[in-house]
């Protein structure tokens, strides 16, 4: 990339000598604030209370918001810092233009909406409405998601429209929607405490989510047994009872087989079964064959193991079933999923008390994020763009024809492909920074290079963006108001703290902007986000994600409300299904037969090794805020190569030795630790790193035909020592990659 001018020098991520590490005590002055703000965390969808210390019109720290009912004033080391990213120097605050043989310059505001509004009418013009397409973030409030579906629907007038929870928790969406007719974990963590059997499958709960960890120690502390399914032994795993080492990609096969179990020894709820479900024979019958021993064989799990799992669940009166990307980030991701909703049915585990089940959900508002309209195939309330009754319905509420909402259109990795093959030529992103987060990266970062006009909405310049033609200065979490769904269906509020700094704007006021100067003006006259969100109440009635009952006075007076909640004199519903056990016209939840398949990628001799990806506690997503934060870095500073010793001993691998892994999408060198808490056949590299440092760059795009979440969780490579060590990892600095 060409040499910046000078004046834009302070938008390169870089991270110099601590310059960048605020100290917990803030700025001179910031022990004693203008004010302390209740909001949430920026991160995890546990969405944690903290109060933001302001002083200044600038966060100076937190104090713990103890009155909070899900964490109790609890934060992890991402939480206790999330405030230092606020003052950065890395911060945008004014927007930037691409300029040949220049790099970026200043540019105005009016000149940035002036020409981003012209390309957009070039495009479009020249090739159709839908060769402009719009990526989103489910970091963003559920005000502003609402806002992105109905501007790219009503103002961008294209159906390519996706969000980057298309890489988090679309399989049990989709899965859950298979089984339930409905998208939410089904019961608040409060009953978690109180299960006899846990089982945790794919979630490296301890790191990720370090404060739901203090519920399942509670159902330690009350007796529960504890099962995590994981290739590795994370924390979570240490503490468990029964760790059962899956070999990646093999999911299905495993809760197949503990199903067959289940029905051979008739642990099942027969009750259950008849008054409140459908399909359980197929179910069944699609398992007859999965016996111990093929169970052992296919999921690298010895049988006795697999066999106590099933009798500990099987024989338990109450349990809880959670699970997170370990199992969704497959191509056959919802069928992992509809394999553990099938034990949970068999055995009557749901809609009562201390009984549960449910995604672990990712992103910061992962779950209203799939809710209100910003993905693919779906309208507000979480309503299906293809089916003419959600499309009239909505259509009366923005008051257009029902023609005028464009159909289903591609989703994020399909988008990307859509650009290689020059069918779409411009792109509008939000929150979204698909360079680190998309799989074979490299691959992704030529469909950028491919584009006629690239806008990014930010407030950090990430990888993505430095391949945009103009760059509009968004804003942070604490700067506009807003609510977010957390995990367990909770709508909470965010409360702004501040405003943004400089010439940056509120996120909602650039598309307001960009709508009015594309000829949609009216159907955007929000005053505010209160606004906002009374039309999405509206535009939720009825739908399976009922917001309508749902205000923000009532949030604030019960610090949150889960939905469904269909009437203002309506609690909301923390546990589901005590009565029907599906949003189905019967009633009935549904067993989905699952048959086992092998992963889009296996090993051979000439790749054989499996390859897995995932998160560390210390940083979060595609590391655009949390790799600006000094501690955090020094925690984490750079992605290693996790590998079992013996592994390592038949490839003369040390620890810190450089070695170069390798798959069918390209090459990346890694510093080697060697740890026992991994699989002999299975290699690990966290995904929070771009450029060099970056595992997306061996990742494979297969996806689930359902969901079209990317395979990420496994692949096959090739390790091939350079003979060479790596630097102190203090000395290597997180961006040295970009």
């Amino acid at each position: 990339m060409a040499k910046l001018p000078i004046s834009a020098e302070k938008i390169i991520d870089k991270f110099g000598p601590k310059k960048h590490y605020t100290p917990m005590g803030g700025f001179e002055g910031s022990h004693e604030p203008d004010k302390l703000v209740k909001t949430h965390c920026c991160f995890c969808a546990m969405q944690c209370g903290i109060q933001l210390k302001v002083k200044d019109n600038k966060i100076a720290g937190f104090e713990p918001w103890m009155e909070f009912p899900f964490n109790e004033g609890r934060l992890c080391p991402k939480g206790v810092q999330r405030y230092l990213q606020n003052n950065h120097p890395d911060r945008l605050l004014q927007p930037y233009q691409r300029v040949e043989g220049k790099g970026f310059e200043p540019i105005t505001w009016d000149n940035a909406m002036e020409r981003t509004i012209s390309e957009i009418r070039r495009i479009q013009t020249q090739y159709g409405n839908d060769s402009f397409a719009m990526l989103s973030g489910v970091s963003l409030t559920n005000e502003k998601s609402y806002m992105v579906g109905k501007f790219a629907r009503l103002a961008l007038k294209t159906k390519n429209l996706d969000y980057n929870g298309r890489l988090c928790m679309v399989s049990a969406g989709a899965g859950n929607k298979k089984a339930f007719g409905l998208d939410r974990i089904s019961n608040s963590w409060a009953d978690l405490k109180h299960a006899e059997v846990i089982i945790i499958a794919g979630s490296n709960v301890s790191e990720c989510f370090p404060t739901l960890t203090h519920y399942i120690w509670q159902a330690r502390d009350n007796g529960a047994k504890l099962i995590v399914v994981d290739p590795r032994v994370t924390p979570i795993a240490r503490t468990a009872d029964l760790h059962l080492p899956v070999k990646p990609g093999r999911d299905s096969a495993l809760f197949g087989a503990i199903l067959k179990q289940l029905v051979d020894n008739d642990w099942i709820d027969h009750e259950f079964i008849e008054k409140h479900t459908n399909g359980f024979e197929a179910a069944a019958e699609a398992v007859k064959d999965y016996d111990l021993d093929w169970a052992e064989k296919t999921t690298g799990i010895e049988k006795e193991k697999i066999l106590q799992a099933a009798t500990w669940w099987g024989k338990a009166k109450t349990s809880f079933l959670l699970h997170a990307r370990g199992i969704e980030h497959h191509t056959k991701g919802v069928d992992n999923v509809l394999s553990c909703i099938n034990i949970v049915l068999a055995t009557g585990r749901i809609g009562k008390p201390y009984c549960g089940y449910g995604t672990i959900t990712g992103q910061g508002n992962g779950q209203g994020g799939r809710e209100h309209g910003h993905k693919c195939d779906q309208l507000p309330g979480n309503r299906d763009i293809s089916n003419p009754e959600h499309r009239k319905y909505i259509a009366e509420v923005w008051g257009v024809e029902e023609k005028e909402i464009p159909g289903m259109g591609l989703s994020a990795y399909e988008i990307i492909e859509a650009i290689h093959r020059g069918e779409i030529k411009g792109l509008i992103s939000i929150c979204f920074n698909p360079i680190v987060s998309l799989p074979n990266n490299n691959f992704v970062r030529e469909a950028f290079e491919k584009l006629e006009y690239y806008v990014a909405i930010d407030f950090f310049l990430n990888e993505t963006a430095r391949h945009a033609d103009v760059i509009l200065p968004g804003s942070l979490h604490e700067e506009e108001e807003g609510t977010v769904t957390t995990a367990e269906g909770r709508v909470v509020k965010i409360n702004q703290a501040i405003d943004p700094p400089g010439e940056a704007r509120k996120d909602s006021d650039i598309l307001i902007e960009m709508a009015r100067r594309l000829g949609a003006g009216d159907k955007f006259n929000f005053e505010n986000s209160e606004a906002v969100f009374n039309e999405l109440r509206v535009a939720s009635k009825g739908g399976t994600a009922d917001y309508y009952g749902i205000s923000y006075e009532k949030i604030e007076k019960n610090m949150g409300v889960f939905w469904p909640c269909p009437s203002e004199d309506h609690p909301g519903t923390p546990r589901l299904w005590e009565e029907k056990k599906s949003a189905f016209p019967d009633g009935k939840a549904r067993f989905n037969p699952v048959a086992y398949k092998e992963p889009a990628e296996v090993v051979d001799k000439d790749f054989p090794v499996i390859l897995t990806t995932g998160r560390v506690v210390s940083q979060y997503l595609s590391g655009t805020q949390t790799r600006r934060i000094g501690k955090l870095v020094d925690q984490y500073p750079e992605p290693l190569l996790e590998i079992h010793p013996s592994l390592a001993i038949q490839y003369n691998i040390q620890n810190r030795d450089l070695i170069t892994v390798r798959t069918r999408r390209g090459e990346a060198t890694f510093p080697a630790q060697i740890v026992e808490t991994i699989r002999p056949d299975t290699v690990f590299i966290p995904y929070h790193w771009g450029g060099s440092h970056s595992a997306n760059q061996l990742t494979v795009g297969d996806l689930d035909p359902i969901s079209k979440i990317p395979e990420f969780k496994v692949c096959a490579c090739q390790l091939i020592p350079t003979g060479k060590k790596a630097a102190p990892a203090e000395e290597r600095s997180a961006y040295q990659s970009s």
